[in-house]
């Protein structure tokens, strides 16, 4: 495994509408592992491959509750409610918004192995796995941000 450099606000990648991954081999698994590495190494709870400079549909997750997630070409096939979320993000360093989510997601996906998965997801964690699915569409939480502002992330 390796960490990675995670690509900030300006870089194009982070724009792009990421490719679907065919199929889930042995080199999607290692990128895979490189961005659950590079998430924890960089305090994060999830992590996008246009992140790491790979336009593709795959995002890493971890709650801290448990919730522990490596999934390629996630897609959210319902969603309800709707809460307020303070965000961050690792692409957008030194600032902090509040944005509109929706309170619970439903989210399609395979794993690592290449099976489908479909799982339920409520409060930040449907936070978490809206903010990284968005990014495959090139969408950053400051785009759908109702408040955002510069904070001290020392």
């Amino acid at each position: 495994m390796a960490i990675r450099n995670v690509r900030t606000d300006g870089n194009p990648v982070l724009r792009e509408i990421c490719k679907k991954v065919p199929e889930v081999s042995d080199s999607i698994r290692k990128i895979l592992d490189d961005m659950m590495e590079t998430m924890y190494e960089k305090d994060g709870v999830g992590l996008a491959a246009p992140q790491i400079g790979i336009p593709k549909r795959m995002v890493v997750i971890d709650d801290r509750d448990g919730h522990v997630f490596k999934l390629v070409n996630p897609v959210i096939v319902k969603s309800e409610g709707e809460q307020l979320s303070q965000e961050g993000c690792l692409s957008v360093p030194g600032y902090r918004g509040r944005c509109k989510r929706p309170m619970k997601v439903t989210v399609q996906a395979l794993n690592e192995l290449g099976k489908e998965i479909v799982f339920d997801a409520e409060g930040f964690l449907a936070v978490i796995c809206c903010h990284e699915i968005d990014h495959l569409d090139g969408i950053l939480y400051k785009d759908k941000a109702v408040e955002y502002e510069r904070v001290n992330d020392n």
